[in-house]
């Protein structure tokens, strides 16, 4: 075989490969022919602009609004019984009592619980807050009616029984003014042997006045204060 006839064969061989891969390309592009469409890319491909991230990005899927709930008014819920307001405690109860009653041959007299007869001094001062001038050994011999509250009371009017303070700062019950003792050589309960002591120690009556019967002989009694 010639050598021309050699080297047309081996250029018609190139030029049938050069169509060959000439048509797959052609095919793999799509460029062929005027009427190809662009392959449309999807929101997966090119995710989703804006406030949901970058191009690439698979998109952020928003949950659907929901109407707001109502509100519903929450009442305080009630407070243990424990600490519920609980009613004002009553004031304390004195263990002293006043009794103010009639006994035979005196009369009207005022007495403590334990039946003994109380007295009151003419040189105290019950205007006008009430003065006590029985201190020191005068308060060993007559003892002062002592309270921190006003006593319990049965036969006397409340509206005239008062506390006042003594010298040493305690409180001591009053009747209209007039600072209450007991004796302390009185016998028993029920007698009454500090009647007239001195012309100013008498038994007292329910109304705070002196009761001048049953007097020892000689007693001077000075007017009323």
């Amino acid at each position: 075989m010639s050598v021309i006839r050699r080297n047309r064969i081996a250029i018609g061989l190139a030029a049938g490969l050069a169509v060959v891969l000439g048509l797959g390309v052609w095919s793999a592009t799509g460029s062929g022919s005027s009427n190809s469409k662009p392959v449309a890319q999807t929101e997966t491909d090119l995710g989703v602009l804006g406030d949901y991230g970058d191009v690439g990005q698979p998109p952020v899927l928003q949950e659907p609004a929901q109407a707001p709930e109502t509100q519903v008014q929450q009442q305080a819920p009630e407070a243990p019984a424990q600490q519920q307001a609980q009613p004002p405690a009553a004031a304390p109860v004195s263990s002293i009592k006043l009794v103010g009653k009639a006994v035979e041959k005196m009369g009207n007299v005022v007495q403590d619980g334990d039946g003994r007869t109380l007295y009151r001094f003419d040189k105290d001062v019950p205007k006008p807050e009430g003065k006590s001038n029985c201190n020191d050994q005068c308060a060993v011999t007559w003892p002062p009616v002592l309270s921190d509250t006003v006593p319990q009371l049965e036969g006397v009017d409340s509206k005239l029984v008062s506390l006042i303070t003594r010298a040493d700062g305690k409180k001591q019950v009053a009747i209209d003014g007039w600072a209450l003792y007991t004796y302390s050589k009185d016998p028993a309960p029920g007698k009454w042997a500090g009647q007239g002591i001195g012309n100013t120690w008498f038994v007292i009556q329910p109304d705070g006045k002196r009761n001048v019967e049953c007097l020892p002989p000689g007693t001077v009694v000075a007017p009323a204060a």
